[in-house]
């Protein structure tokens, strides 16, 4: 996970990434419709990584009303079994970021599980990390830790790629602080 540039200084690859699913739960057979993620390096994002992914399970309403995704979006879309290792592949050897992390986590485990795929990254969690940098904020959700620091809301919500491009804006901010 640790990496070295080319002038010896320790560095790591972070995929901080988002989904969106059919519902809530993947004991009641919910599942991933939607992956986006940003590889980061230093404070520079080098990589992106998006899929649509076509399920047969029904999405739920008011996950639909959320995200706004739609089962006719999804015809077509590669299913899983063809996203998933072109994930797993893109997150080897980098620390996982994701907001609310164990929603997004439970998902992609329950998925790689499906295919035999694991999932033994370390996983920081930006909703955890700002309640405890910023116990005074009335609210720890994405729009307001992004207006902590750009003083204005994102632009795009609730799809996977701008969710996961605003979480990197943030875990690079937070993660300055840590080091700090």
């Amino acid at each position: 996970m640790l990496l070295l540039d080319a002038k010896g200084k320790r560095g790591y690859r972070s995929v901080v990434f988002d989904v969106e699913t059919t519902g809530l739960s993947t004991r009641l057979g919910d599942r991933v419709i939607e992956i986006g993620a940003v590889a980061v390096e230093g404070n520079k994002v080098v990589d992106e990584f998006h899929s649509l992914i076509q399920v047969s399970q029904p999405i739920n309403p008011f996950a639909q009303a959320v995200h706004g995704i739609t089962k006719e979006m999804l015809k077509g879309q590669p299913t899983a079994d063809l996203v998933m290792p072109k994930f797993h592949k893109f997150i080897q050897k980098s620390l996982l970021v994701a907001h609310n992390a164990s929603f997004d986590v439970r998902f992609m485990s329950h998925e790689f599980s499906l295919l035999k795929l694991d999932l033994n990254n370390v996983c920081f969690c930006t909703l955890k990390l700002g309640r405890s940098m910023f116990p005074q904020l009335a609210s720890h959700d994405l729009a307001t830790l992004y207006k902590q620091f750009y003083k204005m809301p994102p632009k795009e919500m609730h799809r996977a790629l701008q969710d996961a491009r605003t979480t990197a804006k943030i875990w690079i901010k937070l993660e300055r602080k840590l080091l700090i």
